[in-house]
């Protein structure tokens, strides 16, 4: 068993250092899931505080723009498609002003896959130069980095950034061994996405057991968050039906049992057996 499960505390909350105490469950939006904005607001009184908007117009959008005097009980995380600072700088200002927010809780390079890339965004020019500048402002409180390239991910985890956003779930467990090891180290919160890897971790396989039954979501995000690297671990919902069922986590927090994790770590690798393709 991976040492994740032997933790016994399963904090609610996790300490983002720019940020302060983050809700460990977060709220993420795809431009093909539909959430309106009365569901983010719903999820936002159950206590999650931890946004992370796609850029697209969305309910998200809807209720960021909507928060008024409540504003400053969220973070509100963006990805920033931006290699240089030309064009970073133009993208920050639509990123506000879409949002209607004077200043944005996190900035994370999206996808960020080659070493290429980022020599471009951290060199003279580059969008490092206008993020890096906002978050001296304060227009911009933490800088992340979000890739599927593990490897490059740990290599610039340590100096420029604030925290990672990576992929991690009982299929795809190779952060354990590529990232984690490095972000514990040094500190860096980890934000883990496609917790339930997209959803094939919900349907059955072939090789199943005959007694076993799939996990829920809220399985999966528990697996996700029993590993004490991870300090967040983001949800998309398709709709309010699936929000409520995942904030079902909210009123039962605890950490799986061994058996538990067991039993969704061999899942899980029958998932990656049968579903093919992404390490």
């Amino acid at each position: 068993m991976n040492s994740a499960a032997s933790h016994t505390a399963f904090p609610r909350f996790a300490r983002i250092g720019p940020l302060g105490d983050v809700c460990r469950l977060g709220l993420a939006t795809r431009g093909n899931t539909r959430l309106d904005a009365d569901a983010v607001l719903e999820a936002v009184d159950r206590g999650v505080n931890y946004l992370n908007w796609c850029g697209h117009p969305d309910g998200m959008r809807e209720a960021v723009r909507s928060l008024g005097s409540r504003r400053g009980e969220v973070f509100v995380a963006v990805q920033l498609e931006s290699r240089t600072a030309a064009a970073a700088r133009r993208e920050l200002r639509r990123l506000c002003a879409e949002l209607n927010t004077d200043y944005l809780d996190v900035v994370t390079y999206y996808y960020v896959e080659h070493p290429d890339e980022w020599r471009e965004i951290t060199s003279a020019g580059g969008a490092a130069e206008v993020v890096e500048a906002a978050r001296h402002d304060g227009r911009v409180r933490a800088i992340g980095l979000t890739s599927h390239q593990r490897p490059l991910a740990a290599a610039v985890a340590e100096g420029r950034l604030d925290l990672l956003m990576v992929r991690y779930n009982a299929a795809h467990r190779g952060a354990e061994r590529d990232v984690f090891p490095v972000t514990a180290k040094s500190s860096t919160p980890v934000v883990a996405f496609t917790c339930l890897r997209w959803g094939a971790l919900l349907q059955p396989t072939p090789d199943d057991p005959s007694d076993f039954s799939p996990p829920s979501a809220v399985d999966c995000y528990r697996f996700t968050l029993a590993h004490p690297a991870v300090s967040v671990a983001l949800m998309a919902p398709d709709g309010v039906a699936e929000l409520r069922q995942n904030l079902m986590l909210l009123d039962d927090w605890r950490a799986p049992t061994e058996a538990e994790h067991r039993a969704l770590a061999a899942h899980g690798a029958r998932v990656r057996r049968h579903a093919g393709g992404f390490p």
